[in-house]
C-alpha cells in the first residue's frame, strides 16, 4: 500500500514538473518570438500621375460707371454715366469678349464686358484686362480704374459708406453658364449680420447683379462685406460715390480682396498736395480694417517711394467690428503701407483730394505676392505709374517688356522692403519678370482725380497630381 502511494505520489509530482517545464519553455519561445524581428511585406498603393485638363481663362469687368436715380420717376434706377474703356491682352489663345446682362436692368448700357481664353495646350492661358472711366456731372465727378478679375466663390468689399450722400453699389458678376446664389455678410457699427438685402441673392448666369450697399445697412460709415458664393464663383466690385452739400466728391471702383491675412502690402497710394492743403479740415488717408471672429493688434508701417518708413501706428482691432485709422501727416507723395496683424484680417486705404469743388478719391487694395512672370494692363489716366514694393528676400530685378501698344521696356532694382516707382504708358499691356517676390500696384493721379488698383499674379499652370484608384 505504502508502495502505490509513493509511485503515485512519484508520477504526480513528475507530471507537475514536466507541465512547469513546457509552460516555462513556451513563455521563453513567444516573449523571443515577438521580441525578434519578423519578416514583413509592404504593398505600395497603385497610383497614376496625371495633369488635369486645363479650363479656360476667365475675367469679368465692373463695366460703366453707374448712376443711381437719374430718373425721377424711379428713384432706384440705374443709368450707365460713362463707358469704361478696356485695355486686354493674353499670352495664348485669343480673348474672347461677352457682354453681362445687368439685373435690374441699366438704361443706357449694353452691360458689363466678360473675357474669356482657351487653354494654351496642357497649361492656362495667362490673360489680363482692365478699365478705366471719367465722368464731370452734376450728380458724379471723378476717375475710376479696375481691373478685370477671375470669379471667386468667397471675396471682401472693403470700402464705401452708407451715410447721407452715399449711392454706393456692390457689381456681381456671373460669367459662368449656371446661376449662382451669393450671401452678402456685412460687417458692421453693431456686428456681423447677413441682412435680408443680402441673403440668397440669385446671379443669373452670363449676367451681372447690380445691389445698393444701403440695402444691406444705414448710416453704416464703415461698411465691409464678405461675399460668398454657391452654384459658380462671382467677381465682385464695389463702385463708391459721395455728394458733399449738392457737390459731387468723387467716385471709384474697388475690386474684391480674396481673403484675410496676418499681412497685407498696399502699393500705390497717392497723395497729392491738395490732400496736404485739406488735411486741417479732416482725415484725407484712412486705413479701414475689420478682424473676423476674434479680438487683434494690428501694426501699420507706411514708406515713402524711396522706401523709408515715414509712419508706423498700431492699432486694436475688436472682432467683427469695422475700425479705421487715419494716416496723418503724409506729405504729398507715392506710399506704400503695410499691415501685419496676429490674427487675419481685411484692410484697404481710402485717399482722397480734397473735400471741396472738384474732388475725387480713391481705395487702395492688397497686392498679391508676384513671383516670376504675368501681365499688367494699363486703361487710359493720368499719369500712369507701377508703384513695386519689396519683400524681404532680397533686392529684386524686374523687368517690364510690352506685348501690346507702344511703351518701351523697363528695367527696375526694388531693395528688400523697400519701393520703386516706374512711370507707364496708359494703352499698354506689360510683361512683369521679376526674379524675386515683389508687389505692384498701377497707380493715376492729377488735380481732382485719383484712382488705382493691384496686380495679381497669373494663373499658374495645372499642375501634376497623383490619383490612387
Amino acid at each position: 500500500m505504502k508502495r502505490r502511494t509513493a509511485l503515485a505520489w512519484a508520477a504526480t509530482s513528475t507530471r507537475l514538473l514536466v507541465g512547469a517545464g513546457l509552460a516555462v519553455g513556451i513563455v521563453l519561445v513567444v516573449g523571443l518570438g515577438v521580441a525578434a524581428p519578423w519578416p514583413t511585406h509592404e504593398q505600395a498603393p497603385v497610383s497614376v500621375a496625371a495633369t488635369p485638363t486645363p479650363a479656360d481663362t476667365v475675367l469679368a469687368c465692373a463695366g460703366p460707371l453707374l448712376a443711381l436715380g437719374r430718373d425721377a420717376t424711379a428713384a432706384g434706377g440705374l443709368t450707365a454715366a460713362a463707358p469704361s474703356a478696356v485695355v486686354s491682352a493674353s499670352d495664348g489663345a485669343d480673348l474672347e469678349q461677352s457682354l453681362l446682362a445687368s439685373s435690374p436692368a441699366v438704361a443706357g448700357s449694353e452691360g458689363a464686358p466678360a473675357l474669356i481664353a482657351e487653354p494654351d495646350g496642357d497649361r492656362l492661358t495667362d490673360a489680363v484686362a482692365a478699365g478705366s472711366a471719367s465722368i464731370e456731372a452734376d450728380d458724379l465727378r471723378g476717375f475710376a480704374a479696375s481691373a478685370c478679375r477671375p470669379p471667386l466663390i468667397e471675396s471682401w468689399l472693403v470700402g464705401g459708406s452708407t451715410t447721407t450722400g452715399s449711392a454706393d453699389l456692390v457689381l456681381l458678376a456671373n460669367p459662368s453658364d449656371v446661376p449662382a446664389t451669393v450671401q452678402l455678410t456685412l460687417y458692421g457699427a453693431t456686428g456681423v449680420s447677413v441682412p435680408p438685402g443680402g441673403a440668397d441673392l440669385r446671379v443669373d448666369a452670363h449676367s451681372q447683379r447690380v445691389v445698393p450697399l444701403a440695402g444691406l445697412g444705414t448710416d453704416e460709415e464703415a461698411p465691409v462685406v464678405r461675399v460668398t458664393a454657391s452654384g459658380a464663383p462671382v467677381a465682385a466690385t464695389l463702385q463708391s460715390s459721395i455728394t458733399r452739400t449738392l457737390l459731387p466728391g468723387g467716385v471709384d471702383q474697388t475690386g474684391a480682396i480674396v481673403g484675410a491675412e496676418t499681412t497685407h502690402v498696399i502699393p500705390g497710394i497717392q497723395v497729392l498736395q491738395s490732400a496736404v492743403d485739406a488735411a486741417p479740415t479732416g482725415s484725407t488717408t484712412l486705413l479701414r480694417l475689420v478682424s473676423a471672429g476674434a479680438d487683434t493688434t494690428v501694426t501699420v508701417t507706411v514708406v515713402d517711394a524711396d522706401g523709408d518708413e515715414v509712419l508706423r501706428q498700431e492699432a486694436p482691432l475688436q472682432a467683427d467690428l469695422p475700425t479705421e485709422v487715419d494716416l496723418a501727416g503724409l506729405a504729398a507723395g507715392q506710399y506704400t503701407a503695410t499691415v501685419q496683424s496676429e490674427r487675419p484680417v481685411v484692410a484697404a486705404v481710402w485717399q482722397t483730394t480734397g473735400f471741396g469743388e472738384d474732388a475725387d478719391f480713391a481705395w487702395y487694395t492688397p497686392a498679391p505676392e508676384l513671383d516670376g512672370s504675368t501681365l499688367v494692363a494699363v486703361p487710359d489716366g493720368p499719369s500712369p505709374v507701377l508703384v513695386l514694393a519689396g519683400g524681404l528676400a532680397g533686392a529684386a530685378d524686374v523687368t517690364l517688356e510690352p506685348v501690346s501698344g507702344t511703351g518701351d521696356a523697363i528695367r527696375a532694382t526694388v531693395s528688400a522692403g523697400g519701393s520703386t516707382v516706374v512711370p507707364i504708358v496708359p494703352g499698354t499691356v506689360y510683361r512683369l519678370d521679376t526674379d524675386l517676390p515683389v508687389h505692384a500696384a498701377v497707380s493715376y493721379a492729377a488735380a481732382g482725380e485719383l484712382g488705382g488698383f493691384p496686380v495679381w499674379p497669373a494663373d499658374a499652370a495645372a499642375s501634376e497630381i497623383t490619383v490612387h484608384p
